[in-house]
């Protein structure tokens, strides 16, 4: 029999990263990744996957998002004890993350319980602390590159793809198949990170399609930034930046400080409300041999890439509250990037209905979450067991994407030294994935199909 591959989630939406690599009585599992997003999506991560996870030899993360790697408590808990292979970055990366999701788990559980708000008595966490730990003891961290053997009879190796720290696409050989998995590619000449590696050849190639149908808008990336920086100056309110902890709060972080040596922005108080980003920008720092020639100028030269000159670190949740009493202008960079979640919603809910409040959304915002209904014009938005009217200016920052938008997919594409055989493209909104095949088709002349949620394919 031929060797195969199953979608198992990321196929029709973004999120739930998960492809299994079936032959030769090996079964890799390509990234491991929760559902986000809407409430159909997310219940998805209580049912059961379609084969047992003791079968699984090993899983191959491509980076450390949570919609890549976040299943991996729950796949210990159901029995998978095989390696977990990953570059040195993600698995820095997944200590942090992983023991927090399992918290925010642990807390939503207890609360439902507290409050009735679950038809299950009593309410469960999808997995713990304690499966997050059994998780990391199961990380193989290895370098950029490096050869190893991902299952019996499966040489691989992780290539940097640019997008997060750690960040990398796949290479596997099967039963002569040489498959690459393009994980999460960033993008070409931006700040912090090198810029994608790229990938020579494949037989099958199994391509991410976030953006599939757009293209980043031309010149300078911080514009946005710098015109949301002055508003919260000139109404002396404050700028609320919704962000991912892993990748787009360095990235703001190393912009303003950016903005701020030119003289373009006022030095304000920026306040990183994020444990996790704290750790995650810790980690950032730790890596320089990831950076770009950029930011290392700036190491080189002893500045601190990631640190605008009022920068606080809040830590604690009396910190965090503690912001409530301090006046504007100042900057707020808080978790969640989506707005789903975190510290960044209690402060949604103090400050939207203030029209001197400046919202900066600066990552990709899921159908289904707070964040798309801010980008799309909502006059009102539900959180916290209540209504809150929306009066504050919402100014989007689309030049932080870490996502390679349509043409840097095909630049990478462009690359290769032959047209792999078949090309699956995963990890797209449907509109996004169906244009990123017609440009494949008609500028590239290559076979290429959509990924189909649940179906198997023989490579």
């Amino acid at each position: 029999m031929s060797p195969a591959l199953t979608f198992l989630g990321a196929a029709g939406t973004v999120t739930g990263s998960r492809h299994l690599l079936e032959g030769g009585g090996a079964r890799v599992l390509l990234d491991c990744g929760l559902f986000q997003g809407l409430k159909e999506l997310r219940n998805r991560n209580w049912l059961p996957l379609p084969l047992d996870a003791r079968s699984i030899d090993a899983v191959v993360l491509s980076h450390a998002h949570i919609d890549h790697s976040g299943y991996l408590p729950r796949l210990v808990r159901d029995g998978f004890a095989g390696p977990v292979w990953c570059t040195r970055g993600t698995a820095d990366l997944l200590r942090i993350m992983l023991p927090d999701a399992a918290h925010l788990q642990e807390e939503d559980a207890a609360y439902a319980n507290a409050h009735g708000t679950s038809r299950h008595q009593p309410a469960l966490p999808l997995f713990t602390t304690a499966d997050a730990e059994r998780a990391l003891a199961l990380v193989r961290p290895v370098r950029f590159g490096e050869r190893f053997d991902a299952a019996s009879g499966v040489p691989a190796r992780l290539v940097s793809s640019g997008h997060i720290l750690g960040a990398s696409w796949a290479e596997l050989r099967m039963e002569g198949r040489l498959v690459v998995f393009s994980g999460d590619l960033g993008r070409y000449d931006v700040p912090i990170l090198n810029d994608p590696e790229p990938a020579p050849e494949a037989d099958v190639l199994l391509l991410e399609s976030t953006y599939g149908d757009r293209v980043h808008a031309e010149g300078d990336p911080a514009a946005g930034l710098a015109a949301a920086v002055a508003r919260a100056v000139a109404q002396r309110g404050w700028l609320v930046v919704p962000v991912f902890a892993i990748g787009r709060a360095q990235g703001v972080l190393y912009s303003l400080r950016e903005l701020e040596d030119a003289g373009r922005v006022p030095a304000l108080p920026v306040y990183l409300d994020s444990p996790m980003a704290i750790e995650a920008t810790k980690a950032y720092a730790s890596h320089p041999e990831e950076h770009d020639a950029e930011a290392r100028g700036v190491e080189s030269s002893g500045g601190r890439p990631f640190a605008p000159r009022r920068l606080s670190l809040t830590r604690t949740v009396q910190e965090s509250k503690a912001l409530n009493d301090l006046p504007g202008p100042g900057i707020i960079l808080a978790g969640n990037g989506m707005s789903t979640g975190g510290r960044v919603v209690h402060h949604l809910r103090r400050l939207l209905p203030d029209p001197r409040t400046t919202v900066l959304l600066v990552g990709y915002q899921a159908a289904g979450t707070r964040g798309r209904l801010l980008r799309d014009g909502a006059r009102e938005i539900r959180m916290l067991g209540g209504t809150v009217a929306v009066r504050a200016e919402i100014m989007r920052g689309d030049g932080f994407s870490a996502h390679a938008d349509r043409d840097e997919l095909l630049r990478w594409l462009r690359q290769f030294r032959r047209p792999p055989r078949a090309t699956w493209l995963v990890h797209g909104e449907p509109a996004a994935a169906e244009s990123l095949a017609e440009h494949i088709r008609r500028e590239l002349d290559w076979p290429v199909e959509i990924a189909r949620d649940g179906a198997r394919v023989e490579i």
